[in-house]
């Protein structure tokens, strides 16, 4: 098929590869302009910018599709299908309506849960026993849009953000190009009107611990915020990045408490094990070197005002 692949971040690189490997014509990539990034603060392009150009496909990034120059560009692709994943604009209806088979939305959620910017963190900081990917007709909706294919994986203890979302990325993949094979002819199923929930963006406020919640609580949020933000908690007066854990076996204590000499942390109710950290300027860390060099003994306590 003729396509326009329309993505900006790392979650959409697997997603156009696929489609450029399976033998489908990419006429054009959107995706968002060349930012300021680093210490330098030179424009940086966006991981799906570096991909498209090291295929030697044609690249645009407009700011937004107001102008009308833009909106004709687009049409004038003739292209049979859009396929949009991360994104990062609304598209106005004159270019949902411009391909002649509409603009295909890859989502990472079971639609109609959790609706909008940030799926997977949402799924993990809910507790949600499950996930998946959807590949949805787009309309003029956030996310609203009727579904022609849902693919599911269980979400485990030991998924973080990061984990699952390379897991849904190469979901996404193989569920569009499901679709894109069959020729987009499977029906496409509104969304139930039950069930709807929101996944809004993810305030840096939400990474600090409070230790005094239950056990699985923190652990999902420890994990629903691995990398990015990324929770965290005040040691000894540093700030401490906490990127892994598991919700312990036993324990109990003060909120906040170490409880041994393997970083078991006591919550409200339970404990949880640290088991990846980091500190300012520093890699990431079992607990075994991060101790090493930032002892912390049992009775220590994590905790208090950054």
């Amino acid at each position: 098929m003729r396509v326009v692949f329309m993505g900006t971040p790392d979650f959409s690189v697997p997603i156009l590869q696929g489609i450029v490997d399976a033998g489908h014509e990419v006429c054009a990539v959107y995706c968002q302009p060349p930012r300021p990034a680093g210490r330098g603060k030179k424009d940086r392009p966006s991981p799906v910018q570096n991909t498209a150009e090291a295929l030697g496909l044609p690249v645009r990034h407009p700011v937004n599709f107001k102008e009308q120059a833009d909106r004709d560009a687009f049409a004038a692709l003739n292209a049979h299908v859009a396929v949009v994943v991360a994104y990062g604009l609304i598209l106005p209806q004159a270019l949902l309506d411009a391909p002649a088979k509409g603009c295909l939305n890859i989502h990472a959620s079971l639609l109609p849960r959790w609706r909008g910017a940030a799926p997977i963190h949402r799924a993990i900081l809910a507790g949600d026993a499950e996930t998946g990917v959807c590949v949805m007709q787009m309309e003029a909706g956030l996310d609203t849009g009727p579904v022609l294919l849902t693919t599911r994986t269980d979400i485990s203890g030991t998924d973080t953000t990061a984990i699952l979302h390379d897991r849904l990325s190469l979901m996404g993949r193989d569920a569009i190009l499901s679709v894109l094979a069959d020729g987009i002819s499977m029906d496409a199923v509104p969304q139930p009107e039950d069930g709807v929930t929101y996944a809004a963006k993810i305030d840096k406020a939400e990474a600090a611990v409070d230790w005094t919640r239950p056990a699985s609580e923190v652990d999902r949020q420890i994990r629903g915020l691995s990398p990015f933000p990324g929770a965290w908690s005040m040691a000894d007066g540093q700030r401490v990045k906490l990127l892994l854990s598991r919700v312990a076996t036993e324990g109990k204590g003060a909120p906040g408490e170490v409880l041994n000499d393997a970083l078991r942390v006591a919550c409200g109710d339970g404990a949880v094990d640290l088991l990846k950290l980091q500190r300012a300027g520093k890699g990431v860390m079992d607990p075994e070197d991060f101790l090493r060099g930032f002892p912390l003994t049992k009775g220590a306590v994590f905790g208090g005002a950054n």
